[in-house]
């Protein structure tokens, strides 16, 4: 399970590219550097452009560049827009026609602390600057404020103790 879509990752990849190169670049370029479908990354800097995240130039010379400072647009800002609203369960979410996206809402034991687990990672991805992720040398901020847990699999062995503060 991930809570990304392919999209969002995407989108992740595509501002990461513009980021690193100042004079911008083409579908074409940042298809090519991931391996990525050209009409599919298209679709994405559209959007992006619609949203305000980059911005388009026509021409000989045209292609695409960051709109807004990666400094201080959060994650969070990112996935919202990408994600249609993002949210951490069905149940805090709810239909056009105002109604809960889940049939077992009104009588739900998690409903009320599941919102409040979706708040407190809401509150972790507004503190995440985009250029934290674009940008090794970048000032920390929450993401660096969070305990290091390992995950199981191939990439490590058990947890991480984090360091004493």
């Amino acid at each position: 399970m991930t809570l990304m879509s392919r999209k969002a990752d995407y989108a992740l990849l595509i501002l990461s590219f513009l980021y690193q190169r100042k004079e911008g670049g083409t579908a074409r370029a940042v298809a090519e550097q991931f391996g990525l479908s050209r009409p599919f990354v298209a679709n994405i800097l559209k959007e992006l452009c619609q949203n305000g995240f980059v911005a388009s130039h026509r021409g000989v010379k045209g292609g695409y560049a960051l709109a807004r400072d990666a400094a201080t647009t959060s994650l969070a800002e990112l996935l919202e827009t990408v994600e249609d609203g993002f949210q951490l369960t069905v149940c805090n979410h709810t239909t056009d026609a105002g109604a809960d996206a889940c049939s077992h809402a009104s009588s739900c034991t998690v409903k009320g602390p599941m919102a409040e687990v979706h708040q407190r990672l809401m509150g972790v991805l507004r503190g995440v600057m985009l250029t934290e992720l674009f940008d090794p040398k970048a000032k920390p901020s929450a993401l660096h404020s969070l305990p290091l847990l390992a995950t199981t699999g191939c990439c490590s062995a058990g947890a991480v103790e984090p360091s004493p503060a």
